[in-house]
């Protein structure tokens, strides 16, 4: 496809620059307003997040790089059966429900401050919180690696080449690890507040003026039922056993996600959380729906894009917005902000999370236990440096697609579901129990992707695996119950 993008002028470059070093100038503010040096005050802001911030916090990190580029990418490749991403985003507030207060009551009294501090305190068991921990940093460099790939994308996509993908990763990282590492949670929050609403503002010029590219969603949909019938007939039955996997896979595993977890210990008030979530149920009609139709005006508009590059049909649809109008070329600015506001605030969160959690739960842990809050604050801004340059270069080397990679981290982070969902209310659940029903839930999960078969019948293999480990985590409360009555579920 040629397209002779117009790329951005001085004005616009002007704009973005500005907005970019706004988000280090709130990083130096976040570092002003610290109370101290802890890890508290570092990684969970003060548990100070009321209720704007932390609406605007969930909404900014849940929706991200994959909603606008991978989301529409995998829209523009299979058509209507991606209406699955509406049901799945709603799922995810469910899972909050499930788990999310009772938590945050326990959290405010033990002083968590990672996910794995719930874990060592529920089960006492330290090898079950280490594997646990790894999983979850696991999945958190698998999640940053698909938002830095999506920031390429959304670089190269729009300058139709111009600017080559790579650029855009190292550039967009460093800025976002040096505001990251300048506040911790204060500044990533304060950000995603400033990205949130960029982002809605974003979502909502999408709504109005890409399916106007194709005349209109009721053309669209006849122009791909002539063209591409497949797309919008009813899905199969094995197809619906997908949708049933997707909702399942994403809203367990979305839900405990860590960063979204620090967030909910980071909450001033369980009333507050509860009023945040309530209105964050109501968002993925104003963001992956609108990204599906996006995907669809794709598909009539600039057919016969294949492979890793319908990632970039976002950014393709915009570079067609600039060259109609002066109003479509600023529209489309904001766009490309939005684009960036999602992927940053996303990447930026998910890298304090692995920071937190490595030196909590390995570092402080495992290695040094007398380690000072103030070392060990300074130790997770030096992992935060590390990690990114670590992903950059994976990121620039690896062509798996934006939705693929999504898919393979919850294939693993959802083994630990049951530790959440289950330790909060089965005083009866062991750690050994939770231990055996995660490992074989892994061992299923990872057999199946490696042999070739990622879905069975329809089914994630990572739901596979997850529904052997709660029928072990069912069979072994009654059979193995905990010597250690219960810890926080008591």
């Amino acid at each position: 496809m040629d397209l002779t993008g117009l790329g951005f002028g001085p004005g616009a470059l002007i704009l973005i620059g500005l907005y970019l070093v706004s988000m280090i100038g709130v990083g130096w503010l976040g570092r002003v307003r610290r109370q101290s040096d802890s890890m508290v005050d570092f990684y969970l802001a003060g548990r100070s997040m009321g209720f704007a911030v932390l609406l605007l916090t969930l909404y900014a990190t849940q929706y991200s790089g994959n909603t606008m580029f991978g989301y529409t990418g995998k829209s523009y490749r299979i058509g209507f059966e991606w209406t699955v991403s509406v049901l799945f985003m709603f799922s995810i507030i469910v899972g909050y429900l499930l788990f999310a207060p009772r938590l945050v009551a326990i959290a405010r009294k033990a002083d968590f401050i990672t996910p794995g501090d719930y874990i060592r305190h529920r089960f006492r068991s330290p090898v079950l919180t280490l594997l646990a921990t790894v999983l979850m940093i696991y999945a958190l460099g698998n999640y940053t690696l698909a938002q830095l790939k999506a920031m390429g994308a959304a670089v190269e996509g729009i300058t139709d080449g111009g600017v080559p993908s790579e650029y855009g990763i190292i550039s967009l990282a460093v800025i976002m690890v040096i505001y990251e590492t300048l506040g911790g949670m204060r500044s990533v929050a304060w950000t995603d507040v400033i990205q949130g609403v960029v982002l809605l503002t974003g979502f909502t010029i999408l709504l109005f003026v890409i399916p106007g590219l194709g005349g209109g969603m009721t053309r669209v949909v006849e122009a791909l039922s002539i063209s591409e019938p497949a797309m919008v007939v009813a899905p199969s039955l094995e197809m619906c056993n997908t949708w049933i996997s997707f909702v399942v896979l994403l809203g367990c595993g979305a839900a405990i996600y860590p960063q979204a977890i620090q967030r909910l210990y980071a909450s001033k008030s369980v009333r507050g959380l509860k009023r945040s979530l309530a209105v964050v149920a109501f968002l993925p009609l104003t963001t992956t729906l609108i990204a599906l139709f996006c995907g669809l005006t794709a598909r009539v508009v600039l057919p016969g894009i294949e492979g890793v590059e319908t990632d970039q049909v976002l950014a393709r649809l915009c570079a067609l917005i600039m060259q109609q109008s002066a109003m479509g070329y600023w529209f489309v600015v904001v766009v490309f902000a939005a684009a960036l506001a999602a992927l940053m605030s996303t990447a930026d969160s998910a890298l304090l999370s692995i920071s937190s959690m490595f030196t909590r739960d390995v570092y402080q842990a495992h290695l040094r236990p007398d380690s000072t809050e103030a070392e060990l604050t300074l130790v997770g801004k030096v992992i935060s440096w590390v990690v990114v340059a670590v992903l950059v270069i994976v990121a620039i080397r690896t062509e798996k697609t934006l939705v693929r990679l999504l898919e393979l981290k919850f294939e693993v982070l959802i083994q630990i579901v049951p530790c959440f969902f289950l330790g909060l209310y089965w005083k009866r659940l062991s750690s050994r129990v939770v231990l055996a029903g995660m490992l074989a839930g892994l061992a299923v999960a990872l057999g199946l992707t490696l042999a070739g078969l990622p879905k069975v019948y329809g089914f994630h293999a990572g739901v596979v695996g997850l529904g052997l480990n709660f029928t072990i985590c069912a069979m072994g409360t009654l059979l193995v119950p905990d010597r250690q009555q219960g810890g926080a579920a008591a």
